[in-house]
């Protein structure tokens, strides 16, 4: 009873649509109508799905940022300030490292480890006792 008749919108509401939509590309995205007809269906969903995920994500910072700003609002006197973004460490290249501790190694097994002291020495400072010096001094 009517299943048929529902299956397919009206060729106005599919016009209306098509220019609802075409309106919604010119004004979020500045794109002229020979652009915006340039676009195949599958760009055009593409781009919608982009866009629902950039809604999501800046609702979802603006909320942190909100929760973030009442909890140190809100927090007990002395307490350390909560961030908004915890800072991560960026991963270290392990091609790099192994080079560099390479050449040291070579470094060290030619010169010793004079370099240390002379850093030390430029900056005005005296290089820390190891355990075997501490030992003597203290006579154990």
């Amino acid at each position: 009873m009517g299943s048929d008749e529902a299956e397919e919108p009206a060729p106005e509401a599919a016009k209306f649509s098509d220019v609802q939509q075409m309106a919604f590309f010119v004004v979020n995205f500045h794109m002229s109508k020979q652009e915006f007809d340039g676009l195949t269906e599958l760009e055009k969903h593409f781009i919608l799905k982009e866009w629902e995920n950039k809604i999501i994500f800046e609702s979802t910072m603006i909320r942190n940022a909100v929760l973030n700003a009442e909890l140190n609002v809100n927090r007990k006197k002395n307490s350390r300030f909560i961030e908004l973004h915890k800072k991560r460490q960026q991963k270290a290249d392990a091609n790099y490292n192994q080079d560099a501790r390479q050449a040291i190694e070579e470094n060290e097994a030619r010169e010793g480890k004079r370099w240390i002291e002379r850093i030390y020495q430029a900056n005005g400072l005296r290089r820390p006792k190891t355990k075997e010096e501490r030992r003597e001094i203290d006579g154990r």
